[in-house]
């Protein structure tokens, strides 16, 4: 048995089967080709997004492929490749450093570079989907495939990699396009606010920050078991805005590119009353509703439990489901 709890940063303590890594797209067609990778198995990086609610009766792979490469450069734009295993903010961090625009808004995000990929990431206006330009694949048989980002059918928070078929394609590298000229994206939450303590605007002090608003609201996953955001903002029909508009005047929103509307589920479960409530060693953080918190020595179906009862609370009060963005592991 392999222990899991430096590898899900919810901190439950569980154990799987095996455990294997690799740090090459031929260590792992080698590892695919004699056999050492059998069912049922779990792809993960960071363990940024997963909630397990036991032991996991298999095989836990993850990916050390590191690396930045620059594949190709002009006056306006950057693409690189990177390595699966690259933590997301160490390969933030170094683009700010390299004055590249783009994924600075997605400071601080935990996990991994293949991770982001998969799930999509996005924060403070900013998808990753919108600077990714392929993503490269090895599958359970030991095939290489390069998805261009059009067919990896990126929605908010998903991905053509998220589907149950597609669970034995292990993301080996993603290539990236970002901009050498300044642009931001700075109309969301109190980012502009914020920036006017400084008295001018460089990539450096956007993700200085960003980083800030963060840590404000988000605990740090070594001192309170957490995985960021737990739920998804539900989005919704201009026309449900509307009616739940003449109940909550003040309902926040933010305008869609489809006639659709995303509303904030941390705002909704705030308003039920759950903010710094807990039941049991599972909480709702006291600082940002949206996120469930380990406060010691919970288990997964401690964490379930109060998820459960959130969203119970939104659908009464709101009459709209709220849904994780978190991955349950439940075999």
């Amino acid at each position: 048995m392999f222990s899991l709890l430096s590898h899900n940063t919810f901190g439950i303590d569980v154990n799987a089967t095996r455990f294997l890594e690799y740090a090459s797209v031929e260590e792992l067609k080698q590892q695919i080709a004699q056999g050492a990778i059998t069912t049922p198995f779990l792809h993960i990086g960071g363990g940024s997004n997963l909630l397990f609610t036991k032991d996991y009766d298999g095989l836990v792979l993850h990916s050390c492929i590191g690396g930045i490469e620059v594949t190709e450069e002009t006056e306006q734009s950057v693409s690189l490749r990177v390595g699966a295993g690259v933590v997301w903010d160490d390969f933030v961090a170094y683009c700010v450093r390299s004055g590249w625009y783009g994924v600075e808004n997605l400071s601080l995000i935990p996990g991994e570079v293949g991770a982001s990929a998969v799930q999509n990431i996005g924060a403070y206006g900013v998808e990753v989907k919108d600077l990714i330009t392929a993503v490269e694949t090895v599958n359970f048989r030991g095939e290489e495939r390069v998805y261009t980002v059009g067919e990896c059918e990126y929605s908010y928070r998903n991905s053509i990699f998220k589907r149950p078929e597609n669970r034995t394609v292990f993301v080996t590298y993603v290539c990236f396009r970002l901009s050498k000229k300044e642009k931001f994206t700075l109309d969301y939450g109190t980012i502009r606010q914020e920036l006017e303590k400084y008295p001018k605007m460089t990539l450096d002090i956007v993700r200085k920050v960003i980083i800030d608003i963060r840590e404000s609201k988000l605990p740090d996953p070594k001192v309170m078991g957490n995985a960021g955001s737990f739920f998804m903002n539900p989005i919704l029909s201009r026309e449900k805005l509307e009616t739940l508009q003449q109940e909550y005047p003040r309902i926040p929103y933010y305008e869609l590119n489809d006639g659709q509307v995303k509303i904030p589920a941390g705002w909704m479960i705030d308003q039920c009353g759950w903010k710094g409530k807990s039941l049991g060693p599972a909480a709702v953080h006291d600082k940002q509703a949206l996120v469930l918190v380990n406060r010691g020595g919970a288990k997964g179906s401690d964490i379930i439990a109060l998820s459960d009862a959130v969203r119970i609370s939104v659908r009464e009060k709101f009459g709209i489901d709220i849904h994780p963005e978190v991955y349950i592991i439940d075999n």
